[in-house]
């Protein structure tokens, strides 16, 4: 799960970024670093200047198209070919500020939006989820349901240990696997998540559970990078392999 050791397994604890700043930052940096042509691209970027600049600029458009951040491209290209001319800049620093701090707040209150939305669907999903067969709900809220026994030892709250995951959205759409890299992860149980912290101690050596955590004992409001919004809900399909 490249999200749960900081930019590892997400399961682990992450801040979001706040792409508005940090790309705004970027694109400051960026006239610093490469020459943008305000023309686009008639044949594939060839040399290490060109194919650099396609490489910073693609991830800088994949950024504002998943916060739905609406970007006139040639404004902004005029505004980097200015600052790398060292021409003055057509708005003032306050008007400039003005404008980020405004796309920050629509940034923010979309992002709260999806928030409340996520909660709602979590709360449904887990409530008809607790009906199921073979369900177990835990004081908390969390719910896991055991796929696999195992006879083996218990990790502790400090132990170290080795697992397999599957990590999914409740719309089944997957954000971390250590199956499909072919590699278990090794953790401290002290290191993860709240709801994992609360259902690893409770599984042995062998034990294969899907594991059903609520947005309060995962990421709660903030999320986790891109591939896990505000108030979502979690599954995880957690194999104990060993408690190390």
């Amino acid at each position: 799960m490249r999200s749960a050791l900081s930019q590892a397994p997400h399961f682990l604890s992450t801040l979001t970024k706040e792409t508005i700043v940090k790309n705004s930052l970027f694109v400051g940096g960026l006239a610093a670093l490469i020459a943008v042509s305000s023309s686009a691209y008639a044949a594939k970027p060839a040399s290490d200047k060109e194919k650099f600049s396609y490489a910073i600029g693609y991830q800088i458009g994949q950024g504002f198209k998943r916060d739905n951040l609406e970007i006139d491209t040639k404004t902004m290209s005029q505004a980097i070919n200015d600052a790398l001319a060292d021409k003055a800049p057509q708005l003032s620093i306050d008007e400039m500020r003005a404008a980020m701090e405004t796309a920050q707040k629509k940034l923010l209150a979309a992002r709260a939006a999806e928030g409340e939305k996520a909660k709602a669907a979590g709360k449904a999903f887990l409530a008809a989820n607790k009906k199921k067969k073979g369900v177990i709900t835990t004081k908390s809220g969390l719910q896991y349901k055991v796929i696999t026994v195992g006879k083996g030892k218990q990790p502790k709250a400090d132990s170290n240990i080795t697992a397999h995951y599957k990590g999914t959205l409740i719309n089944g759409q997957e954000f971390d696997s250590s199956y499909r890299r072919n590699q278990p992860a090794t953790f401290n149980v002290g290191q993860v998540i709240a709801g994992w912290k609360e259902v690893l101690p409770l599984m042995h050596e062998g034990d294969k559970w899907q594991v059903f955590i609520p947005a309060e004992l995962a990421y709660g409001e903030r999320g986790s990078g891109n591939a896990i919004g505000p108030n979502e809900t979690l599954i995880f399909e957690i194999e104990l392999l060993k408690v190390n």
